[in-house]
């Protein structure tokens, strides 16, 4: 009985290392309930070039990793004395794609991950990222500041912060964000969720989605 417990007891590690080691990269967003957003008054605006920016995700279960992309349909960056003072940007939700895989079974993950399990794309085609604020950032090699913005996603929306380096310059914006996560539940995502009772836990897909995002705007 002792050593059952103890193959039992190992196997549980195992499996509680795979599962962490395939975890998604990056710091988790802050999350918290949606700010409002702030007007500021006298701005340039600047115009998201879409052909050139674009997000990242990864997700995660025991036994392996996905990653894949999205595009923006558009978006619009807010500048004040140098500086991004507001923005808006609509992801499209039909642009995903898988980049690890064959491309059949790329569609079967996407088509999965399209469907009401997941992010439900025919009744939720776009979701959105409004800016709260920015703040500088420092001490930090890959990010010059924090950026503070309502993510509305499946109906569902949450002020989320997160790190990017911002370069201004006389062509326009930049803004990359290096890997972060965010808890899909806190957008009603629970399918395969360790939150749920009764999802096997070697089968549970991992909560956190990781993103990396890279706009460019002039």
């Amino acid at each position: 009985m002792k050593m059952i417990k103890n193959i039992l007891f190992l196997a549980f590690t195992v499996s509680l290392m795979a599962s962490c080691s395939n975890a998604p990269k990056g710091e988790k967003a802050a999350t918290t309930e949606a700010a409002p957003v702030a007007k500021v008054e006298n701005t340039k605006s600047l115009t998201v070039n879409t052909t050139n920016s674009t997000i990242n995700w990864s997700g995660s279960k025991i036994g392996g990793t996905h990653t894949g992309t999205l595009g923006l349909k558009n978006g619009t960056v807010e500048m004040k004395d140098g500086k991004v003072a507001g923005g808006n940007f609509v992801i499209d939700m039909g642009t995903m794609t898988c980049t690890d895989l064959p491309a059949d079974k790329g569609a079967d993950l996407v088509g999965h991950l399209s469907s009401p399990d997941f992010f439900d794309v025919t009744k939720h085609p776009t979701a959105t990222f409004d800016i709260t604020k920015v703040t500088g950032l420092s001490g930090d090699d890959n990010a010059n500041s924090l950026v503070y913005g309502n993510l509305n996603m499946m109906g569902v929306s949450k002020q989320i912060s997160f790190k990017a380096n911002i370069t201004a310059g006389a062509n326009g914006v930049t803004v990359e964000a290096p890997d972060f996560t965010i808890d899909r539940t806190d957008f009603g995502i629970q399918y395969g969720s360790t939150k749920l009772a009764d999802v096997v836990k070697d089968k549970a897909i991992n909560d956190n989605v990781g993103l990396s995002i890279k706009l460019a705007a002039s």
